[in-house]
């Protein structure tokens, strides 16, 4: 009989399996099969824990926002006194990430979201929420940082916060295209230099 810690441990192989397989190939050519196969486990397993490939695909999209939403949570930026400092700091976070050789494999969600948002409903509107989530967040501190700065200011928050999740975004792309992941620090930079401008920093 199973214990609750084994069958946990049993869909987190599974997990790992598929995210760094999709993180590697994409979700079209990843099979269940493939997933199985390196998890090391049956597809009764796979079945036991998932209706199918885009119910795995559903979930590895919200694990893998889980766990970055996690390193912000906890980020030094977020102790900052003050808004724009907190904002500046966000940038400079995700400029030290951008260091990490596992950044070369791209972000999952990017990549799901050029994939499969035509053919897979479910998992765009999951990485549609995972985005929006991020938006929400940084929009929260732009919008502090503006109306304690520059209350009058005609630009929005959000417009200001989709701008940052969309130098990301391409710069991964451009990154990956180049095979150079300095593309994402330097794009990066620009926008921190933007922002400074913006705030007449």
């Amino acid at each position: 009989m199973r214990t609750a810690q084994t069958e946990s441990l049993t869909r987190q192989k599974l997990l790992d399996a598929a995210q760094e397989l999709m993180m590697t190939k994409g979700y079209t050519a990843t099979s269940v099969d493939e997933v199985c196969t390196a998890a090391g486990l049956t597809k009764g397993s796979f079945f036991h824990y998932f209706d199918g490939k885009e119910d795995l695909g559903r979930v590895v999209a919200q694990r893998f926002y889980e766990g970055m939403r996690e390193r912000f949570q906890s980020a030094p930026f977020r102790q900052k006194q003050d808004p724009l400092d907190r904002v500046i700091g966000y940038v400079d976070f995700l400029i030290a990430h951008s260091r990490n050789p596992m950044v070369a494999k791209g972000c999952l969600l990017g990549t799901f979201v050029q994939e499969l948002s035509e053919t897979h409903p479910k998992i765009r509107s999951v990485c549609a929420a995972c985005f929006e989530d991020q938006v929400a967040f940084l929009m929260q501190e732009i919008e502090a940082a503006k109306a304690k700065y520059l209350p009058r200011a005609r630009w929005s928050a959000r417009s200001l916060a989709e701008h940052l999740v969309a130098v990301v975004q391409g710069a991964i792309i451009l990154a990956k295209s180049k095979r150079d992941r300095n593309v994402i620090e330097e794009s990066l930079e620009h926008y921190k230099e933007y922002l400074n401008r913006v705030f007449d920093r």
